[in-house]
């Protein structure tokens, strides 16, 4: 199935048919991306009297329970509730689900306390004012690695405030990286990338939000995309979410304004 879609007074063609899924599986154990201490992901079946919910131990269906952190288990979505300490949850901020994206990849920099960090100048070089709604970052080294990392106490790259503060100024709405967080693991409570983002508390940018745990394979090339931002109806500030991508192609000639 192909669409074809305007933005910025241009026409676009996506192929639906071709998703490029952005999402890490999330699987029961250890064996999974893994941070903040977030207690690892388990799937078990109901037991009720002689019923099973397992078909591989007899049962008639599958039938399983899942506990899972959504900040700290594979990848998720985050509204300001995250950090607000009002009640914002995320299916009543996330109202839409399709945005014009571009993907950027970079390495993250030596800061001069040891960490690494992504600047402001980094991302001026490859991202300006009014480009797409949603910017997806990959860092790099990019390895499989990524979807089994256990982050929990390794300081992981994150970005300085002053990044996030520009990528408000460019109209950034929706922000996707493959790092556990925008912040320092361990702040202090300060949050200052996630606050710069969400504009909190001064003028709440409730529309808007982070996803964090993505992966990014080598074979999604930097630059523009639709975006599909998958996540399910949980009434909290979060929720385990599958952001997927398409490639698209422009249309020439760009379409012109109909003269009234």
């Amino acid at each position: 199935m192909e669409i074809s879609f305007t933005r910025n007074g241009k026409l676009f063609r996506a192929d639906l048919s071709r998703p490029m899924d952005l999402s890490i599986v999330l699987r029961e154990g250890l064996d999974n991306v893994n941070c903040f201490w977030a207690p690892a992901a388990a799937f078990s079946p109901v037991i009720a009297g002689s019923f099973i919910g397992s078909t591989a131990q007899g049962g008639p269906v599958n039938f399983f329970n899942v506990q899972l952190n959504p900040h700290g288990n594979g990848t998720h979505t985050e509204c300001v509730g995250h950090i607000a300490r009002e009640r914002y949850v995320l299916h009543e901020c996330l109202r839409e689900h399709h945005f014009s994206s571009k993907l950027v990849s970079l390495y993250p920099r030596p800061a001069d306390n040891g960490d690494r960090v992504i600047f402001p100048d980094q991302l001026k070089e490859l991202f300006g004012a009014g480009e797409a709604e949603a910017l997806i970052l990959r860092t790099l080294p990019n390895d499989d690695l990524k979807k089994r990392r256990q982050y929990s106490g390794t300081n992981p790259p994150y970005l300085h405030h002053e990044a996030v503060e520009y990528l408000v100024a460019c109209g950034v709405k929706h922000l996707l990286l493959d790092l556990p967080s925008v912040d320092r693991e361990e702040d202090g409570g300060a949050l200052l990338a996630h606050r710069a983002f969400w504009q909190y508390p001064h003028a709440v940018r409730r529309e808007c939000t982070i996803t964090e745990l993505i992966f990014v394979p080598d074979s999604v090339k930097d630059g523009f995309y639709l975006l599909n931002l998958q996540t399910t109806s949980l009434d909290l500030d979060a929720s385990p979410s599958k952001p997927v991508v398409f490639e698209i192609t422009e249309i020439s000639p760009p379409l012109r304004d109909t003269p009234r």
